[in-house]
């Protein structure tokens, strides 16, 4: 089968195109043939030693990536709620070795859902580890609630663009920082109010939310502190908040942690759902499985309207 690998940790230069043998299912997975997947923030910091690499560096070579879409083509004994030929999609393995970036997975039939008919391989593959991540901290981790105020930072990127449409679907209020040239884009998405990061400062506008929910780190953790109302919360998901940081929230009666997703079947089947009913819309960039060093530089800018999307032919 194709695949790519890593053999150290560098620039793109160190994604290997070779052919490997199919993976040898256990009695909980299924063989999957990948139709399409997609990259992350976590991808490429991987791949340059940062991201996961601290867990998978002992399993060299790597085959890098989480996020996939295909047909299930056999199951392990144990597996009953899918057959053969079932169109499946989800994130794999994560936090660990999910081995996506190959033409067949063998997969954890706990991390996987049916693929909603109504959307392609390609919008599933969008829709698994940056929407994961926004259910699993709207929902479990910050327990938001129908007219509480959220402040998504990059909200027009691939988990933000996500926050924004399930939020607003969970009833909330919602604030989004992008750039000027994704204000529609974010506003689209059901945005209630756009900041332009880039000549606005979030904390001179913005007042009294509940949440702020950060996918981008660094210094916007400790500037969000102002705008949370006491009993509020700042949830990180690119690093952890600086203990200096955690404790001058704690002084203003705000919580703020990171969080870290984790691969789970049923809520893929919560958002297949949401997507089949177009709660939920993945927008996305598509590259061919050829392209790997070059989605990965493209995802490397920072600036990547939504999701990656690479398709294996």
């Amino acid at each position: 089968m194709k695949a790519i690998i890593i053999n150290e940790f560098g620039a793109t230069d160190k994604l290997i195109f070779t052919e490997l043998p199919q993976p040898v299912i256990k009695d909980d997975e299924v063989l999957v043939k990948v139709h399409a997947i997609s990259i992350n923030p976590v991808d490429v910091k991987t791949r340059a030693g940062k991201g996961m690499a601290g867990r998978l560096k002992d399993q060299m070579p790597i085959i890098l990536g989480w996020d996939i879409s295909g047909v299930v083509v056999t199951t392990g004994a144990a597996v009953a709620h899918f057959k053969e030929g079932d169109e499946v999609f989800g994130m794999v393995n994560f936090p660990g070795h999910g081995k996506a970036y190959a033409e067949y997975i063998a997969a954890p039939a706990a991390h996987l859902a049916k693929k909603p008919a109504s959307i392609t391989h390609q919008q599933a593959a969008a829709a698994t580890l940056a929407p994961l991540t926004a259910l699993q901290v709207l929902r479990d981790k910050a327990n938001l609630q129908p007219g509480q105020r959220v402040l998504v930072h990059a909200a027009a990127g691939g988990v933000g663009h996500f926050v924004v449409q399930m939020a607003r679907h969970l009833g909330a209020y919602v604030i989004g920082t992008s750039s000027a040239a994704n204000k529609d884009f974010v506003l689209s998405l059901g945005a209630d109010e756009h900041i332009d990061y880039r000549n606005q400062r979030f904390e001179e506008v913005v007042k009294d939310v509940d949440l702020v929910f950060d996918a981008v780190g660094g210094e916007l953790i400790g500037r969000s502190i102002a705008v949370v109302k006491p009993g509020g919360k700042i949830i990180s998901i690119p690093s952890a908040v600086p203990a200096e940081v955690a404790a001058k929230a704690q002084a203003a009666g705000v919580e703020a942690f990171f969080y870290l997703v984790q691969s789970n079947g049923r809520d893929m089947e919560t958002l297949a759902g949401w997507l089949d009913k177009g709660i939920l819309r993945p927008y996305v960039n598509h590259y061919d499985f050829s392209q790997m060093a070059i989605a990965h530089q493209q995802q490397e800018t920072g600036s990547t309207r939504g999701k990656i999307v690479l398709t294996i032919a």
